[in-house]
């Protein structure tokens, strides 16, 4: 299902070829138009006919007014049920188009080729494919899985500094929930540059993988995979009503950090493990300015949360470094006592 691609891309060649799709669709955004779509084109073998889709870049494109305008390209294509979606860029394009792609006439199949650290490391494994709508992150989807994920690492090196921090943070996450070992050598590094994240990025993939195995509904372990995110998502969807949106990964980040707080406060987490994690995000991350939102409008969105059940505001937590458990329903007063520590820190 994943393959690291050769620098001929011969995996990709061979799959296309076995598949024979009467059409091939690539959807990019402008910057993987830029950086990425000339390396793919380029390394492409394949008499099939192929038509760019190309958006804006920015997770105020997942909409579904954009939703409308592909579907209407695809139909103006007269693309059938045996075309190809080829989705080549960060996590907006693979969560967009797989969506696309799992709705059009009731689903055509899909591959992901992602280019940013969040898209190999997260946003591309597992089958989740979705929109944002009246500001709740992700509010519509499908779980529909990519008939393949072909990682090219080199892509990274065309990402900005933030891009790359920004899929820092769930492979943090991922050591954190799943793998202490992988959070040490996280931790170990020096600096964060692409070539110093090549060496780990294939076991934050797998980490994802065996879980999403699992549970590939989210019945289960799979929730643990949101832990940051229900504090995480509030926040990133009121920066994006401000229309002053922040990365995926800034607002992960301090959704694990007021989760970790949290998971203290629940008395599930000892104050030394609560104290190595919150310094180790704290590392990489800055600090967001949060002053502007009421507890109120943070409250509010996170009741709106997918993994809710029965009204109440459910969390994934950590139980140490490495052990995560979910469905936790927490007291609120913990919330906003956790929301306060993070204003609250130098």
């Amino acid at each position: 299902m994943i393959s690291i691609l050769d620098n001929d891309f011969s995996q990709l060649n061979t799959f296309i070829e076995k598949l024979n799709p009467t059409q091939l669709l690539i959807l990019v955004d402008e910057n993987t138009h830029e950086h990425c779509l000339p390396v793919l084109l380029g390394n492409l073998e394949t008499e099939i006919p192929f038509e760019i889709l190309e958006i804006e870049a920015g997770e105020e494109m997942k909409t579904l007014e954009t939703a409308a305008q592909l579907w209407e390209i695809l139909t103006d294509f007269k693309t059938d049920r045996k075309a190809l979606m080829i989705n080549l860029g960060g996590g907006v394009i693979t969560d967009l188009g797989g969506f696309i792609s799992s709705t059009y006439k009731r689903g055509i199949p899909f591959i992901n080729i992602p280019t940013t650290l969040l898209g190999m490391c997260d946003a591309s494994i597992g089958g989740k494919t979705g929109i944002d709508h009246q500001y709740l992150k992700n509010i519509i989807g499908t779980f529909s899985e990519p008939e393949h994920i072909f990682v090219f690492p080199d892509f990274l090196k065309t990402l900005p500094f933030g891009e790359l921090r920004s899929g820092f943070a769930e492979m943090l996450k991922h050591g954190l929930i799943a793998d202490k070992k992988h959070w040490k050598d996280l931790q170990n590094m020096t600096a964060l540059t692409a070539e110093n994240i090549f060496p780990f990025i294939e076991t934050s993939m797998k980490i994802k993988q065996n879980v999403v195995k699992i549970d590939f509904r989210e019945e289960n372990i799979r929730k643990t995979l949101n832990f940051g995110h229900t504090v995480g998502h509030a926040i990133e969807s009121l920066f994006l009503k401000k229309n002053t949106p922040i990365l995926h990964g800034e607002a992960v980040a301090m959704g694990m950090i007021c989760e970790t707080q949290i998971s203290l406060l629940e008395n599930l987490l000892s104050p030394n493990d609560t104290e190595e994690i919150i310094e180790g995000i704290r590392r990489f991350f800055p600090k967001l300015t949060i002053s502007d939102f009421t507890e109120e409008e943070i409250l509010g969105l996170m009741n709106n949360d997918k993994k809710n059940e029965g009204g109440k505001i459910n969390f994934s937590l950590l139980t140490s470094i490495g052990i995560s458990v979910f469905d936790q329903s927490i007291d609120l007063k913990n919330i906003a006592t956790a929301l306060h520590f993070y204003q609250n820190l130098a």
